[in-house]
């Protein structure tokens, strides 16, 4: 049995569940979007399930941030050498990346309010969406997992939270960009330096501006994977209620009662 039905035959619902993952509506705080954002742009919008957006953004982030060699500059400043920030920075793609990282901002601030908006009505419709879906690649489910569990696979390797709750765009995009950060900022090099006691070296062997990427993506995964995984676990508990109440709630048991009130 497949229920993997793309038409959308009410005008709104909560969420939808496909092969490659489930999407859903939630109530979001619309300044720690914002947040995110401003650490990293894409990463609001991908909280929002607004993954083209956020793809586009996140791509953008590391072209034009690389181009300016604005994380290199970020490290001479954070060390006192701001002469030296002010030379290794390229204006031309700085002066680019000004406005764009403004607009992630605010447009993931605009898109939460908004979709917190839609999120109450599609609350008060209480539409039926898909919980099951099974296809020739993929089978997906609504069902209960452990956020901590999200968190702790996510501190592993990032993409492997989203995976655990079957978020599999994410979860690849998240993967393979976190081989990149690796492979370019030489951290596994300056790692096993610091095991044979070579710290200097493991200093130098370090290339920031590769380095700078990966806190942000390491944060944004240990907190997407555990996030959605305690959305998806209300979502379960709303759809078997709903289930429950429509197929069982109406049946009633009538208990004898005596004309003295016993039982």
């Amino acid at each position: 049995m497949n229920n993997y039905n793309p038409i959308n035959k009410e005008r709104r619902f909560k969420a939808y569940v496909s092969p490659i993952g489930t999407t859903q509506l939630h109530l979001r705080n619309p300044y720690i979007i914002a947040w995110w954002s401003a650490a990293f742009p894409g990463f609001g919008h991908l909280l929002l399930s607004k993954y083209l957006r956020g793809y586009a953004l996140f791509l953008w982030e590391i072209l034009v941030n690389n181009m300016a060699n604005l994380n290199h500059a970020m490290v001479y400043s954070f060390t006192g050498n701001i002469d030296m920030a002010k030379d290794v920075l390229e204006p031309r793609w700085l002066l680019l990346y000004i406005p764009v990282y403004i607009f992630a901002i605010w447009d993931s601030y605009r898109t939460s309010v908004d979709m917190n908006k839609v999120f109450i009505l599609a609350e008060r419709e209480n539409a039926d969406f898909n919980s099951y879906t099974i296809g020739a690649f993929e089978i997906n489910y609504l069902d209960k997992r452990r956020p901590l569990m999200a968190v702790v696979w996510s501190l592993f390797t990032p993409g492997l939270g989203q995976l655990y709750i079957h978020r599999v765009l994410t979860a690849i995009f998240t993967m393979a960009f976190m081989i990149v950060f690796v492979y370019f900022s030489n951290i596994l090099i300056a790692v096993h330096y610091l095991f044979i006691g070579e710290v200097a070296q493991a200093t130098q062997v370090i290339d920031p501006q590769w380095f700078l990427f990966m806190p942000s993506h390491f944060g944004f995964a240990v907190y997407d994977s555990y996030v959605n995984t305690v959305e998806n676990n209300k979502l379960y508990e709303s759809e078997q209620r709903k289930f429950l109440k429509k197929h069982y709630q109406q049946h009633r048991v009538n208990f004898p009662v005596s004309a003295d009130g016993v039982k």
